[in-house]
């Protein structure tokens, strides 16, 4: 399954591996590199990046680098490897970003995980083939891509809203933000390529950015 992965892709998952493992042997090590909002804001800046190298247990490491896998490496060949990897960190310092704007007010909200990045590079994929497919668990037709992209922010959005579970929301929709204003950015011949696609995509992104702290009040 590995013998054609892109070195960059490969080498990412390889890290959150590692990093991961340690936290899950070192309870300390999880505390002191997680995303925290009272400890961001005071100063720890770091933990903007680190928490995205660190997971919960062993399903949440391996379905976040089996999504890296199939989606990263799509974008690493198609673009190169510079412009995934400033997708991919883009992606997870615009989702870590986006969580410390909506629970700026929650000084004890945590959370770990590459879940950001991730998805980034999932709609980086979607706009970049937009044709793909996907299969879905308990779904046996497949899914457009860019029906999933949408469908993914909603449920982000109403997640958010809700507090669904332990799932960190707001980073899968900041993250995704930053995947696709990145994407564009660094291939802006998408516009003439897939524009409806791109319009699908940023009308739900356009207005949480506008109305996004409303949901709170909803």
């Amino acid at each position: 399954m590995m013998n054609n992965i892109n070195q960059a892709v490969l080498i990412l998952i390889v890290a959150n591996i590692l990093v991961s493992m340690k936290g899950f042997k070192e309870y300390s090590f999880l505390e002191r590199y997680k995303f925290q909002v009272g400890k961001i804001l005071s100063g720890e800046k770091i933990r903007l990046l680190t928490s995205g190298f660190l997971h919960v247990d062993w399903m949440h490491l391996g379905f976040n680098m089996y999504a890296l896998y199939l989606f990263g490496d799509i974008v690493a060949r198609v673009l190169g490897i510079p412009s995934f990897l400033i997708i991919y960190f883009g992606s997870l310092l615009a989702g870590s970003l986006y969580s410390l704007q909506y629970h700026k007010n929650e000084s004890y909200y945590s959370a770990v995980g590459a879940s950001g990045a991730v998805s980034g590079i999932v709609y980086a994929s979607i706009l970049l083939y937009p044709a793909m497919e996907l299969y879905l668990f308990f779904i046996p037709i497949p899914i457009p891509g860019y029906i999933f992209g949408v469908g993914y922010l909603l449920y982000s959005i109403y997640g958010m809203k809700k507090q669904l579970g332990n799932t960190g929301h707001s980073a899968h929709l900041g993250g995704s933000m930053g995947g696709f204003v990145l994407t564009i950015f660094l291939y802006p011949s998408i516009f003439s390529t897939n524009m409806m696609l791109v319009i699908a995509l940023g009308i739900p992104i356009i207005l949480v950015l506008f109305f996004g702290e409303k949901l709170r009040n909803l």
